[in-house]
């Protein structure tokens, strides 16, 4: 066993049997955009159906592979160009930024005007998520491998997807450890296939827990374990006491401060570049810039937004400019609380996150349609910048890690382009069909969430208790440092809750610490291997689950 674990080595520059292309496959080739926009109608349709049924938006980038795979041994000509394995990188991240855009970035927003009696402004808030989801892709492209977000953090599924393409290319010990990560993570989520009951355990916790920072996600781990046994030990219901978005608002502030310090230096932070090639692919000049036009671009979609919802009747001049300014800001916050979530987690807080900025819309004195308007706005970007974080992972890994720089960018630029390609044929798909699940009463739940927030208002009382559990929040946060991103991660367990997924996570990081102890440190890559497979097989069983479950409407 231990010589078996001691020959699997670490992820070859180059895959295994091939060399790098000169040029990367272009997105927009003729037999892969037709490709891609047969799985972006496919992941747009699951998308709409699984949150508006299920409250859920399952990971379909696995499935974008093993799609790519089967179409690939079709013996005919046009079906080589699918062997490639960087035209499968566009296909999962195809398919998985059409689901995530249909589901969160266009469904939930859309939801919340309807649910407040006010259809009639569903066309402008349509127009609003549309511009925030947008922005957020932008800002990850041109995030993506700084010192702020690297492409060597964890980004757990897009490891899972990386390493799924590469089990099919090459085979041997890398794909059987694979494939028993893969078998562990049906078996677990199905609950080993109704032996449990009804449900099953995330089973992708156990493999986060062999890719991520152990000490982030110890506390990640705790988070969840409080929420899920406050209620019955404690007697104590945190959320009615909005105790981790106290946490989370202090956690978030000092993320952002350092977020600003790190890309406020003039040189990056870890180390020097090696004489083959840079620290990051994005300096700190870079970052800066980018976030500046980031700014600047929220601030223009939510002057469109505000305006084409009509907020200037109801609100008067300095507070329909403070709402402006308070929501292009909230939006950079949010993708920055839900960006490090997804990097060091690989779960990201969006709808508790919205909920935050909901609330202090609320405790701010904004109308109840601003409000509405507002977390529609938040909530449309952060999950397309998290699920564009894991995609451009996989193709990292895929494409050398970053070794040949020009490779790399050109590779990044055509998965943005398959990305929107997903997004277009997503908009397209909600704007035609959306009526028909609102019709039904087929809402996302946490829409209902937002709306009974607005409706009944929030406690003023509990303003201090907000003031106050920023504080440890932010302490966390400080002391674990902007690497770590432990403040963050604690009130991300918190507003999930999950005891099982807790346990799974403290349980994988043990085995983990014990593994490296008997093996001298050289279990990592074994285990980032099965852990990728735990993630993809958990994925796999989860999106067949959440299909059979759904009444399909399209």
């Amino acid at each position: 066993m231990k010589k078996w674990i001691l020959q699997i080595r670490p992820l070859p520059m180059q895959p295994k049997g091939r060399s790098q292309p000169e040029h990367h496959p272009k997105a927009l080739a003729r037999n892969t955009l037709v490709f891609t926009l047969l799985l972006s109608i496919a992941g747009s349709i699951i998308g709409m159906q699984i949150i508006t049924t299920l409250g859920i938006t399952p990971n379909t980038a696995v499935i974008g592979v093993i799609l790519a795979i089967a179409v690939s041994r079709i013996p005919i000509r046009a079906t080589r160009v699918y062997r490639s394995i960087h035209v499968q990188n566009l296909a999962q991240s195809n398919i998985s930024a059409a689901t995530f855009a249909a589901a969160n970035s266009l469904m939930v927003p859309i939801g919340i005007p309807a649910l407040l009696g006010r259809p009639d402004l569903i066309p402008a808030m349509l127009v609003g998520a549309t511009l925030g989801m947008l922005i957020d892709l932008a800002m990850l492209y041109w995030f993506f491998d700084s010192a702020l977000f690297p492409g060597s953090a964890p980004w757990p599924p897009g490891i899972a997807a990386a390493e799924a393409i590469l089990a099919g290319d090459a085979g041997g010990k890398r794909a059987a450890l694979m494939e028993a990560g893969g078998v562990v993570g049906i078996v677990g989520s199905s609950g080993f296939f109704g032996l449990l009951g009804s449900g099953g355990i995330s089973m992708s916790a156990l493999g986060v827990a062999f890719l991520g920072n152990p000490g982030a996600l110890s506390f990640f781990g705790m988070g969840l374990l409080v929420q899920a046994y406050a209620p019955r030990i404690l007697r104590l219901d945190l959320n009615r006491l909005f105790i981790p978005h106290g946490l989370m608002i202090g956690a978030g502030l000092v993320a952002l401060s350092q977020a600003i310090l790190l890309v406020a230096r003039d040189r990056d932070p870890r180390g020097q570049a090696s004489s083959t090639r840079p620290m990051f692919t994005r300096d700190n000049a870079y970052v800066r810039r980018a976030l500046g036009r980031g700014l600047l671009l929220y601030l223009a979609a939510a002057l469109v937004l505000a305006c084409a919802g009509g907020l200037w009747t109801g609100m008067p001049p300095l507070q329909f400019a403070w709402w402006v300014l308070f929501a292009a800001v909230s939006c950079v916050v949010a993708e920055f609380i839900v960006g490090f979530s997804a990097m060091r987690a690989g779960w990201f807080p969006a709808g508790g996150t919205a909920l935050i900025f909901l609330v202090l819309g609320v405790m701010m004195g904004f109308p109840p349609l601003a409000t509405g308007l507002l977390v529609g706005f938040v909530a449309s970007g952060g999950p397309a910048f998290a699920d564009a974080g894991y995609d451009l992972k996989a193709g990292w890994r895929l494409r050398g890690q970053g070794q040949d720089v020009r490779f790399e960018m050109e590779g990044r630029w055509q998965q943005t382009l398959a990305a929107l390609v997903g997004f277009v044929t997503a908009l397209v798909l909600v704007s035609l069909f959306h009526g028909r699940f609102f019709s039904s009463g087929l809402f996302p739940p946490f829409d209902r969430v937002f709306a009974a927030a607005i409706h009944s208002g929030i406690d003023r009382s509990l303003v201090p208790n907000l003031v106050l559990w920023a504080v440890p929040g932010a302490v966390v946060q400080l002391l674990g440092g902007s690497n770590r991103q432990l403040g963050i991660l604690l009130a991300t367990g918190l507003i999930i809750g999950n005891a099982s997924m807790g346990w799974l996570v403290l349980a994988g990081i043990l085995i983990r610490f014990a593994l490296n102890r008997i093996y001298k440190n050289q279990a990592e890559i074994p285990l980032a291997i099965f852990g990728a497979g735990c993630i993809a097989g958990g994925a796999l069983w989860d999106f067949g689950g959440s299909a059979t479950r759904v009444r399909w409407r399209i």
